[in-house]
């Protein structure tokens, strides 16, 4: 493979991990690529981190802090730091991302949100992509829901567009226990067929309490080079002071 098709497995890769959302007080978090409605309490911060291994000896090693805050409606803010090998050659990634909640998730409705970043070579400072994505949730019962994803990453390194799209279903089965499956991927034109393949993650969380979780998660395909992937992924989570979680609040995941 030369260089210029490493070149764009790598920032196809990095831009994959970077969609990936963070995501709080639901089945799943920033290790998985298809997001919830739904974000955090004002003043509320987490640091999530994962480390994700392929079949192929391709890695990723993510983490990824954020805290919503509230300039003129609440944000979600994330600075995620990927240090990634994709066939061999290694690089580091800087990914912002700002997401928005407009309409709030609750049992037999629809919720809706947006969030929108980039990422950007931490040696060069080169931009690599541009990416902007609609979640919207419909929670099924307190204990499950479905997600569905629609929405744009723009490859900056060969300038190629393309259209992302994601379904994921969680369900809560035990007070600890929460089980995540999702497909995602994109549509558009590629050079490398597997990048438009459809991806597939499956994965269990374990929380204890309200401060920490853990996830075992198997993926296919997940950044596009048709292997198989193990992550593992921790969040730390600093709720507000005084404040019960919103998801023992009202019940829901």
């Amino acid at each position: 493979m030369g260089w210029a098709a490493k070149r764009t497995g790598i920032a196809i890769a990095i831009a994959a991990i970077a969609v990936q959302p963070a995501r709080e007080a639901r089945a799943a978090n920033g290790a998985y690529a298809v997001d919830a409605a739904d974000i955090s309490d004002v003043g509320s911060c987490k640091v999530e981190s994962w480390m994700s291994a392929a079949s192929n000896t391709d890695f990723a090693a993510v983490a990824n802090p954020s805290c919503v805050v509230d300039p003129f409606r609440p944000i979600e803010l994330s600075l995620q730091t990927i240090r990634a090998r994709s066939d061999g050659d290694w690089s580091t990634t800087i990914a912002p991302k700002a997401k928005t909640n407009f309409i709030p998730t609750g049992v037999g409705k629809w919720g809706l949100s947006a969030y929108a970043g980039g990422s950007f070579d931490a040696a060069t400072g080169e931009a690599l992509s541009a990416f902007a994505v609609i979640p919207a949730t419909f929670r099924l019962s307190e204990n499950t829901r479905i997600n569905l994803n629609g929405g744009w990453l723009w490859d900056r390194t060969v300038d190629r567009h393309y259209l992302t799209y994601g379904i994921g279903f969680d369900w809560k089965f035990t007070e600890k226990l929460q089980w995540t499956i999702e497909a995602f991927g994109l549509a558009g034109a590629s050079e490398i067929a597997s990048v438009v393949q459809p991806r597939f993650q499956t994965g269990v969380r374990y929380r204890p309490n309200e401060i920490f979780s853990v996830d075992v998660i198997y993926g296919r395909n997940i950044t596009g080079e048709n292997a198989n992937w193990i992550t593992i992924g921790t969040t730390i989570r600093f709720p507000v002071q005084g404040r019960e979680p919103e998801h023992r609040r009202t019940g829901h995941l």
